[in-house]
Parts: structure tokens; sequence; C-alpha cells
């Protein structure tokens, strides 16, 4: 069984592909019954059907191949709870040969994207690959089809807003970048997204885009932490309740949240006039980032503009004034560590959770996304603003500096548009699940919120972002990846080898603006407690990037020892469960070939930054687990253990183990973390390079081989975004640290080693100890 092409097909990955029919058979897997979902994952033969999709009217389930469909008196049995439904009158023509695509047993995931005006009352559907199904001349194209005009047809006329929120207490080299980039995207923005733009340092400056005789600002004290009914008042923004109601439309007769082409050239030129101020010596800028937030906030809510929006904070460093503060202004005092949160040593984290903490809800309510830009050697305070951009389903990107490729890199592929125009921004989802009744839904991991509608799907027991059925998502893109949780229900007998079904019903706004809907639906069976379908259903990668997402989700209220014995544990458990061995004996213990790399993926992850947060500061743990949380299954591994690639004389690049014994000095090795790539080379290759015989023509193979790393590091670093660091360092170099601490210690100090060869110098086990160590414990009786 190919995981990955059910995922190419599907948009999911299992962690078990076949379900034990108990709750008690369950529960004796260890591993959590799990499915990591890719909603609008990019898939080769997706059908975009321009009409709507046809439910059960009793589960809500959307039409779907596996339902059982008598075509003589139109009616279909739904696959999920079995009830009986009639087709439409526009499905009047349905036949063996004239099947439309949602019933072709090749697309189990297709979308819907509802045209104007909408069709015709009766279709004559055409099959894969063009094939007509039946005696009528309509093509496969009239109703399969990709429109550029597909749903866009709305009366309320949304369109997207964008709030910038500059920081402008950011030195003057760097502030002059950040406004080059600042003009280049509004270059990018059509014409009719509305834009407005809110400056801060001690002090917050709304900008009055309309006024054009000289630059109109209403200044609010950064200090201040003000309701979003009093932001309004002071901008003049006054609605009636039947206008925040919807029954009235919101009459625009304000100048600071604006279309683009009206207000192209007054945005332009105040960007441009924005200017550092003087920073009194011995202490930090002052910055009121959360108070600029919040009126960014404000004006959004008071022109009743929230589905497409984003917020898009621009930050040099941290807030030193107002709601949201992280350190205070005196150099004397040093901002928050792991360990002053452990201690209690933070004073104000708990008080700017608290007030982000509320900025959240208002965002998650009006559909509104929060983006952080922090480029700074400093923190910047993304730790305390992690749980509003994530909810929102926001970006994050730390980096060191607005004159950087990453920087640049990251916000163009933001704007970026698709092959008919738009720009690649889906808004406003949401994530409906229905299950077959024997199916319980525990709760999600990820960057969505759980809107508590509950069924009689709905399991009491929560797992992350439980109690409901449908999550909310402020925004999504083609790599967003949900992780699911369910559970078996005891109500019923299960009958073992009979199939189940989970439909995913994926709702957005898509960039023309049009309401679109993703349904994909899967079947697996239901098998007995001993049948080998369990343990070859068993997918060991998405295994790892499951418990990963549970381990931060644990790490973000417990300890990270806590943690790690938590992993321990069930480890130990699981290859207990799963292991062939003779009790009390460590040498018989063996693992099948599908279970083998799992005991390694969690030596890596309990070792990884996302639960050892030594050398990492808040902001940097908050940013790498808020990367987790929204990454697939092949991100996620990367993320949990590196992959690394030997480059030599001896023949083309082939993958080694992640392992000291890697380094040799004849060798060039390409390491990639996800967040840092590295370009690693052996002492013999790096003094061959400074003497330049790479540059000689008797020496091609030489240059052949600097080159390869090169190419390889560069397509891995187009491709990513956030865009990694890219680092190049020599054998025994200081650079080398970022290869060193995540390989295997496999020797180290206190090893047998030659000289000249690398050593680690840790207390850490090494993996080939820490498997010792699982088998003599999951061998105990």
């Amino acid at each position: 069984m190919d995981f990955v092409e059910l995922e190419a097909i599907e948009g999911l990955r299992w962690s078990w592909n076949s379900w034990p029919s108990s709750k008690a058979d369950q529960a004796a897997l260890v591993i959590p019954l799990a499915v990591m979902c890719t909603p609008l994952m990019q898939q080769a033969e997706l059908p975009l059907l321009p009409y709507d999709p046809v439910t059960c009217s009793q589960c809500g389930a959307v039409l779907n191949p596996y339902a059982r469909v008598e075509y003589t008196s139109r009616i279909w049995f739904c696959s999920l709870c079995l009830h009986k439904n009639t087709f439409p009158h526009s499905y009047s023509n349905i036949g063996d040969t004239n099947l439309p695509a949602e019933l072709f047993p090749t697309y189990s995931a297709v979308e819907y994207a509802r045209t104007a005006p909408p069709p015709p009352p009766s279709h004559n559907w055409s099959g894969a690959n063009g094939v007509l199904l039946s005696s009528s001349s309509s093509s496969l194209s009239s109703m399969v089809s990709s429109s550029p005009n597909s749903g866009s047809d709305d009366p309320r006329g949304i369109r997207p807003a964008f709030v910038l929120v500059v920081d402008v207490a950011t030195p003057r080299d760097e502030l002059a970048a950040l406004k080059n980039e600042l003009l280049l995207v509004l270059e990018q923005l059509p014409e009719t997204a509305l834009v407005g733009l809110v400056t801060f340092d001690s002090m917050v400056r709304v900008h009055d885009l309309e006024f054009s005789d000289c630059s109109r600002v209403v200044v609010l004290h950064g200090e201040r932490e003000l309701s979003p009914v009093q932001i309004q008042q002071f901008l003049g923004i006054n609605w009636t309740k039947q206008q925040k109601m919807g029954k009235m439309p919101f009459s625009q007769k304000q100048g600071f949240l604006l279309p683009v082409s009206e207000c192209e050239f007054n945005i332009s030129t105040a960007i441009e006039e924005i200017q550092s101020p003087v920073v009194k010596p011995g202490h930090r800028p002052g910055r009121s980032t959360g108070a600029a937030i919040s009126a960014a906030l404000g004006l959004l809510e008071g022109c009743l503009v929230s589905t497409g929006s984003r917020i898009m904070v621009f930050a040099s460093g941290p807030a030193t004034i107002g709601p949201g503060i992280i350190v205070s202004s005196d150099l004397g005092y040093s901002i928050r560590t792991h360990r002053d949160l452990i201690n209690g040593h933070a004073p104000y984290y708990s008080k700017s959770c608290s007030f982000y903490a509320q900025l959240s809800q208002r965002l998650t309510d009006a559909s509104i996304v929060l983006d952080l830009f922090a480029c700074s050697l400093d923190q910047a305070g993304s730790a305390e603003l992690k749980d509003p951009i994530e909810r929102s389903g926001g970006f994050m990107m730390l980096g060191e500096s607005f004159e950087s490729n990453e920087f640049r890199k990251c916000l163009r592929q933001i704007f970026t548009r698709d092959e008919e125009g738009y720009l690649k921004m889906y808004f406003d989802a949401t994530i409906e699940i229905v299950t077959t009744k024997d199916v319980k839904i525990c709760g999600a991991l990820g960057p969505c919120v759980s809107l508590r509608k509950v069924n009689n799907l709905v399991s009491s027991s929560e797992i992350g972002e439980g109690g409901t059925y449908i999550w909310k998502l402020g925004t999504i893109t083609n790599k967003t990846c949900i992780t699911f949780f369910f559970e078996v229900s005891d109500e019923q007998k299960v009958q073992p080898g009979s199939a189940f079904f989970i439909q995913f019903i994926t709702q957005y706004r898509h960039g023309n603006m049009g309401i679109r809907k993703r349904v994909a639906t899967a079947a697996r069976r239901w098998v007995g407690n001993r049948s080998p379908e369990i343990a070859a259903g068993f997918d060991q990668e998405t295994a790892a990037s499951v418990m990963a997402r549970l381990a931060i989700h644990r790490a973000e209220t417990c300890f990270a020892r806590d943690v790690i014995r938590w992993l321990d544990d069930t480890l130990i458990q699981f290859a207990s469960k799963f292991g062939d061995y003779v009790e009390e004996d460590p040498s018989s213990f063996r693992l099948a070939s599908n279970f083998s790399l799992f005991p390694q993926f969690m030596y890596y992850l309990r070792r990884s930054q996302f639960i050892d947060v030594f050398n990492s500061s808040p902001d940097e743990t908050a940013f790498f687990r808020l990367m987790l949380n929204r990454e697939g299954v092949v991100g996620s591994l990367i993320m949990i253990q590196p992959t690394l690639l030997q480059y030599s004389f001896d023949g083309p690049p082939i993958p080694v183990l992640l392992d000291v014994r890697s380094i040799s000095p004849d060798v060039i090795l390409l390491f990639d973390s996800y967040f840092h790539v590295v370009i690693h080379y052996g002492s013999k290759i790096a003094q061959w390079r400074k003497l330049g015989y790479d540059k000689d023509p008797n020496h091609e193979n030489l240059r052949k081989l600097l080159e390869a790393p090169e190419i390889d590091a560069q397509q891995l670093v187009a491709d990513r975004v956030p865009a990694p660091k890219l680092i190049r360092c020599d054998q025994h170099g200081s650079q080398a640290r970022f290869l060193l601490a995540k390989l295997n210690p496999s020797v180290t100090q206190n090893s047998t080693y030659t000289d000249g060869s690398d050593i680690i110098l840790t207390d850490d086990l090494s993996l080939q100890v820490f498997l010792d160590h699982l088998q003599d414990l999951a061998v105990q009786s």
C-alpha cells in the first residue's frame, strides 16, 4: 500500500489505514486514530463543477462515488447514514451512461464553484479524459472546468482588505528596505482591494488616505488600551444598529480604508515619508505594537470589513509600552527567556498573553487574519503573538533584517497570483466532517478554531480544538494541513470486514472572492483485533507527525521533561505491543519493516527544538511550533528528522545516516532541517576550494562536485516559505554547529575515536543506546 499515492488522490494521510472494530482494541493500538488532512492540496485531476452539491437530507453529506444509486427511480442512498434521498430535477437525465463527475469512482475529491447565472435545469455529464458518456454534444470543459468568473458573482461585492501595520522605530537602512517592499506590494494588489496604513512607535498613527492636500493622521496614545468602540469614535466611524447587523449597507465616509485605485498615490506618499524617530541612549525604541494591532482591528471592525481581510504587522523589535508589552524600554532589563518563563520572572508575559487572547477572539469572530513579519536580531514578541496568529491562520516570519532575501521572498510569495490573475489567497474557510455512525470525532490540531457545534458524531473526549464537527480557518493555503482525531464508538457492534466512510467538506472564499466547496470522501475498512491488516495499514511517517503535534500541544502546558516522559512511555507501550520478541530477552526483539523507523523518529523528536528548548528563545520556539502545527507529513518529518545527502567523487549524491560518522574530509554534505539548509564541506574539499583548484580546467570534476550541492540547496530554498536560512560551512568551522547539533552523537568525548575524526561533545544518549534501552523495557513481562 503506497500511502503517498493515496494522499495524492485524497489529500489525506492516516496513522492507521485499517481500524479495529471496538474501542478497547483501539486503545491497544497506542497511537491514536488520526487523519492528517490537506484540504486544498493541489491535485492533477480535480474536477471543478459549476453547480451546487447534492447533499443528504439527514446527515448533510455530499453525493459521492460510494453512494448507491437507483437510476430509474432517481434516488440515492447516502453511504454515510444510509438515508434515502431523491435527486433534484437538474439530475433528471442521470443514468449508467450519463454520470455526474461526483459519482465517478476516480473522483473521490471534487470541487464545486457555482457560476452565474445558475446552471440549466438538466445536465448531460461528460466522462473522464473528455470522453462523453451520453449522446449529448456538451463537452467536459463546459461542465467540469475552471472559469475566471466561477463563483465571483456576489451581490455584496466583497473585496479583500489589507491593513499594513508598520513599526517606524526601525533602523534607517532597514526602514528604507521595508518601504521599498511595501511599495512593491501595493503594485501587486488588485485595484479593487481595500488598503489601510497604521504606523507606530510610542504613538499609533492611523493614516487618512483620502485627504491629499497634506499628510493627515489620527494619533492614538500607545500606552492606552482602547475598546473597539473608542477606536471607532476617534476615527469618526459610526454606524447604525441596522448596518452592524448587515441589514443596511455601510456607506463609506471615511478615508482610512480605501480601494487601491482611489488612494495609491496617497498611501505611496505616506509610506515614503515614514521616518525613524530618535532613540534615547540606553533605552530601546518606544513601540506600542499591541495598541497598533488593536487600532487596525478596530478599523476593520468599524468599516464592517471582515471576510478576506489581513492585518500585516512589520516589527523590528519588542513592544516596550502599552498593551502587549514585552520588555521595559530600559536596556538594563533583559528580554524574557525560557528560564524566566518557567521561574515566573517575566513580569509582562501573562498580561500580554491575556491581551492578545482577547484580540484572538475578535479576529476569529470577524474572520480577520493576523500576519507577523519580525526582522530583528533581538526577540520581537512573537511568543505572545502566537495565539492570535495561529488561530486566525496567519503567517509568521522571523528574520534578521528587512534587507534579507528571505524577507523579500516571503512577502512576495504571499501576493503571488494564479493563472487567472487572482491572488492565491483563500479566506474564511470552514471544514466540516461527516462520518459513519460508528466513528466519533474527537478534535483537531492545527491553525483552526472549533465552532463548538455538536451532533451525534462528536465524541465527549476532546483533543485540541474539539467538541465540534465543524472548524473555522481565517485563511487557508494549498499546503495547510490539519490533524483530525477520531475514536471508535461502542454504541453498536461493528462487523469486521465492512467499510466505513469519512467525508471532509471544505468551504472557502477563492481569490476571486467567490465561494467554493471542496469535498473529499474516503473509505477504509473495519478489521478484527488480530488481523494482519492493522499492521499492514500503519503509516509510521504519519504517526510520527501526529505524535509531534500532540507533543507540542502538551508542551504548551507541561514541562519539557514531562512531555519527554510521555513520549517515552508511549513508545515503550508501542514497541511492547507490536514488537516480535521472547519475554525478558532483549536480543530477540524485532520490529516489522513498517514499524522499524518509528522509534528512530521518536528519538529525534525528543531531541528536537520543539521539545528541548535549550538554546532557543521563546520567540523561536513559538515560530517552530507554529510551523510544525500546519505542515504536512513530508515537511513535518524533515523538521523532526532532518535529511542528509552526501556528495563525493564516487557517484551521484546519496542519502546517508544522520550521524556524526557521516562526516568525512573528502565529501560534501547537504543538510536540510526545514528551517536551515547547510552545505558542509569536508576539510580536504574546503582546502582544495580555498586553493582555487575548482577554477583549474584540469579539475573539472571538483568544480562539478562543488556546484551540485549549491544547485540542490537553491532548489530547497526556492520551494519553501518562509525560506530557510542557507549556511555554508567547513569541517571544524564554527558554523558547522548547525549540523553537529542535529547529528546522532554516536562518537563523543567518552568514545574511542581516531585523531582528526569528528566527535560531538555531549552527554546525550546516542540512537543505538536509546534503542537498546527501549528493547530492554519493551520485553519486560
